[in-house]
């Protein structure tokens, strides 16, 4: 029989890791701001960034400790034992690893009701992992019996993994959503760290955020930054995410070979995104592959900053016509469209940048909300179970 909707239900996720991460981040907005029903994080890793903060919300968080592609009997033996403690209505997995490992425990347990969740568009080879690509690969064969139901946050990666062998009539598109509260224009905060910068409202700002990995391409805006130089483009530009620091010293080599000490400042990780947002005139999302459903993109625009961004996943649908879409990997396009861009902002009258700037934030507002996610999610979860 089909479960009321007034009853409140037990949900237990279980993801390979919680460390810096779009559906890391994902996860931890629905199960802090989901307030109909009750929600248990197990990571197979370690609790990293968001399993401490899920904790000070209030989150159970539990943590196998297991090693990256190691799956082990005992820890799989432990997962069981996890699940059956808790007793949920539905079992909720995230990213690859965690939809086979999780996925299994989960019937071992007796749970019927598992729902995947795929958070990833292309695995090519020769970019990502073997074990990635070969896991997809059975996860198309088990996908036929072990879910009852697979969320998949990007509407062109239901259309690859249904030519991977996915079974298409679970597949159910659930775009990630944003807490518009949290991200909005942060126009005083942004304005500070300009001026912390050195920059005036005249100067032109560019930035990319998230973490350094070869798959988000930031040899390819380098590339692209050291063509402008070379047209005598004047801008500045901020990397900001995981490993982008002074640490790294492969960026380090990187932006000194290109010649781009004086353009580019590397800045790491940062908690206050939505102030870093709202001093950027223009983010870049450069990525060359792998992309589902970008966070950093909707999160920017939700702080009211137009974005450039390559084709590759759902960026060009986030985008809309509010921003501009380049090809992956070509630095050319990239660089001509970044200079088209920072032409309208400088040459422009200014109602037209500030139309540009809200057609994003309302674009946001409009198709990504945190609600709809949620309401998308808790129907999803219904379904599993009737």
């Amino acid at each position: 029989m089909p479960v009321k909707k007034s009853h409140r239900l037990t949900i237990v996720h279980i993801i390979t890791g919680l460390n810096d991460g779009g559906a890391e981040g994902v996860l931890f907005r629905l199960c802090t701001q989901d307030t109909e029903n009750q929600h248990v994080v197990i990571s197979l890793s370690c609790e990293g960034k968001y399993g401490v903060l899920l904790r000070a919300s209030g989150i159970e968080v539990c943590s196998l400790g297991m090693r990256p592609n190691i799956l082990s009997v005992s820890a799989l033996a432990k997962l069981v034992r996890l699940i059956r403690r808790y007793k949920p209505d539905v079992v909720q997995t995230w990213l690859i690893h965690g939809d086979l490992f999780g996925g299994i425990a989960a019937r071992i347990a007796g749970i019927k009701a598992l729902v995947w969740g795929i958070r990833h568009s292309t695995l090519e080879v020769g970019k990502a992992k073997i074990t990635s690509i070969w896991t997809s690969r059975l996860l198309a064969k088990l996908s036929w019996w072990l879910p009852a139901r697979i969320v998949v946050c990007s509407e062109r990666a239901m259309d690859v993994h249904e030519g991977l062998g996915f079974n298409r009539s679970k597949m159910r598109f659930i775009p990630n959503g944003f807490d518009l509260v949290s991200f909005r224009p942060k126009l005083e905060e942004g304005s500070v760290f300009r001026a912390e910068l050195g920059l005036g409202s005249d100067d032109f700002l560019i930035g990319a955020v998230g973490r350094y990995d070869p798959q988000k391409d930031h040899s390819n805006l380098l590339t692209a930054l050291s063509i402008l130089r070379a047209r005598k483009i004047r801008l500045r530009c901020l990397l900001v995410g995981t490993n982008l620091d002074k640490n790294n010293l492969n960026l380090v080599k990187q932006i000194r070979g290109f010649g781009l000490e004086d353009v580019v400042r590397v800045f790491g990780r940062r908690t206050d995104v939505p102030a870093v947002m709202s001093a950027l005139d223009l983010h870049v999302l450069p990525s060359a592959y792998g992309e589902a459903f970008p966070n950093v993109v909707a999160e920017a625009m939700s702080c009211e900053t137009p974005c450039v961004v390559t084709d590759v996943g759902d960026s060009a649908y986030i985008v809309g016509s509010t921003g501009w879409v380049v090809p992956p990997r070509d630095a050319e396009a990239l660089a001509a469209i970044i200079e088209k861009a920072l032409e309208e902002r400088l040459q422009s009258d200014q109602v037209k940048w500030r139309h540009r700037r809200l057609s994003a934030r309302r674009r946001i507002e409009k198709l990504f909300d945190i609600k709809k996610m949620i309401i998308a999610y808790q129907k999803v979860w219904r379904e599993s179970l009737g």
